[in-house]
């Protein structure tokens, strides 16, 4: 007999496949875990750059089970945590365990689809909070 979910946590689940499908797409590929690894690095380096007030405005943003994703391991009284464009870079080939060159063209695919899935300006209104260096390899045209 098939597990059965209750309706609201279907949505939740088919909400972050859409996501998720549209980052592989962006990135070029099919592979949904490569998709997951990349976005929760995106959405980890973004979230720790931000103010907790941003941050939060970030969540809010973003489908249910994304939204724990961004929380996951989130010390808000350690934010914002400063750090440059290599620092962004380093930090989010870590974690996405990618080459950090390819970081931009990757980050920058992610970038993408969340401005597809915000609130028109909900994005930019968040980039505006971090440096020039790492807000370029966000908002770079995806290759």
């Amino acid at each position: 007999m098939p597990a059965t979910h209750p309706p609201d946590f279907e949505h939740a689940i088919h909400t972050t496949n859409i996501w998720l499908k549209a980052v592989a797409q962006a990135l070029g590929s099919e592979d949904r875990h490569l998709a997951h690894r990349v976005l929760r690095a995106w959405l980890h380096t973004f979230r720790d750059r931000l103010t907790v007030d941003v941050a939060a405005h970030v969540a809010a943003q973003l489908p249910e089970l994304l939204r724990g994703v961004y929380y996951d391991g989130w010390n808000p009284s350690a934010v914002p945590i400063k750090y440059d464009r290599d620092g962004y870079v380093n930090r989010f080939a870590q974690e996405a365990k990618i080459a950090p060159e390819d970081v931009p063209r990757t980050a920058a695919a992610v970038t993408s689809v969340v401005r597809e899935h915000f609130s028109p300006g909900a994005l930019e209104s968040a980039v505006e909070q971090l440096p020039h260096g790492i807000r370029d390899v966000l908002l770079q045209p995806a290759a």
